[in-house]
């Protein structure tokens, strides 16, 4: 059994090189998020279970946490659309795998160095600092609010979420890997969509297709994922993996839907947030995703009321600075010509934003609070 050190450090080059340091001694990390207080910091650090933290000062603090077992290198906290917070274990060699493969996918001519922008204490911005570990691959910590001189500066690639995408101008890297939900219809060339979520390591999908080794299949509607960067178990719990369609019992259950057909994926949704309005399931991202192309939309979420004569109804809260209720007339219209008649919002609710995680998720438990 061994330490979980807690990274209470922010995202730079003493992060990385303690980072370094913990990986040199066999030792499994988890960093903590600076930007919470307590008490969700105290209920994190429950969920983590660090047995030493390390601060600013490189001081190392005994922490009444839990070891780990030979092998781990990552403990890190889900992000997804839930409220209540778990964490996964990452072996060290699973991290591999997805720097590896990652790194493979988005080679290109120039030596890779990733602009090192998204907070390490989720799957996402912690595998930017793998790549540099555990590859050939380079880091730049610049300021996370101006991405644009990052490529000024050498950084070739970098990973953001659709905000940041929308935000800064990215035109000048040679890759920009887009995950964190949905990905806009219409995109820049150097973009590279990922799916994934923190059970896969980071992303195991790229543009629809699946990195080497990553197995991928669907079930009742729902995609099961086997892959070499699989996490091994939660920190308090054993993981769900179940029996694929090999008789292996090694595949995860990932409780998004879509389908995997002709080796490419297409995601819907999570399944517990589907819509089924007088007999038809519609998708929220669906939805959001046809009002989205109207201009005086500026953000958008959907959720199911519960309705005695639809069985559920669609309710779109939308962030609008328009006064015009015109435009409600506008988002049937377009969600009917995208999806179908069933697909159109009966409710309109003015929302002055929506609750998002910190890597820009929809917080749809919270979304469903609100119906």
């Amino acid at each position: 059994m061994r330490d979980l050190v807690g990274l209470d450090l922010p995202l730079g080059p003493q992060l990385f090189d303690e980072l370094r340091r913990c990986y040199d001694r066999g030792e499994a990390v988890t960093v903590l998020d600076r930007r919470l207080r307590d008490p969700r910091r105290d209920e994190m650090l429950k969920v983590v279970a660090p047995t030493v933290i390390v601060d600013e000062s490189g001081h190392r603090h005994p922490w009444e946490g839990l070891p780990v077992e030979d092998g781990d290198g990552l403990v890190v906290t889900t992000s997804g659309t839930s409220g209540t917070p778990k964490a996964a274990i990452l072996t060290w060699a699973a991290v591999l795998a997805s720097a590896e493969r990652t790194m493979t996918a988005l080679q290109r001519e120039r030596p890779t160095v990733w602009n090192a922008c998204l907070p390490a204490t989720h799957v996402g911005g912690f595998a930017v600092l793998a790549r540099a570990l555990l590859t050939d691959a380079s880091l730049y910590f610049g300021d996370p609010d101006d991405l644009a001189s990052g490529a000024t500066n050498g950084a070739t690639h970098v990973a953001v979420v659709r905000t940041q995408l929308h935000r800064a101008d990215l035109s000048a890297y040679d890759v920009v890997l887009l995950g964190g939900g949905p990905p806009p219809a219409i995109r820049p060339a150097n973009v590279v969509t990922t799916w994934g979520m923190t059970e896969t390591g980071s992303g195991v999908v790229y543009d629809g297709h699946p990195l080497p080794d990553v197995r991928l299949a669907e079930r009742d509607g729902e995609i099961l994922v086997a892959s070499p960067t699989l996490l091994r178990a939660y920190r308090h719990s054993s993981a769900p993996f179940i029996t694929g369609p090999d008789g292996a019992d090694d595949w995860f259950p990932t409780g998004d839907a879509g389908t995997f057909e002709n080796g490419r994926l297409t995601i819907r949704g999570r399944m517990g947030y589907v819509i089924t309005t007088g007999g038809e399931k519609v998708w929220p991202e669906d939805v959001e995703g046809a009002l989205r192309t109207l201009p005086d939309i500026d953000d958008v979420a959907v959720a199911g009321a519960n309705d005695d004569e639809w069985g559920q109804r669609i309710v779109a809260f939308v962030v609008t600075s328009s006064l015009d209720d015109a435009l409600w007339d506008k988002c049937r219209d377009a969600a009917t010509t995208a999806l179908g008649p069933w697909a159109k919002p009966k409710e309109f609710r003015r929302v002055a934003a929506l609750p998002r995680t910190s890597n820009g998720k929809l917080r749809r438990d919270e979304i469903a609070r609100w119906v």
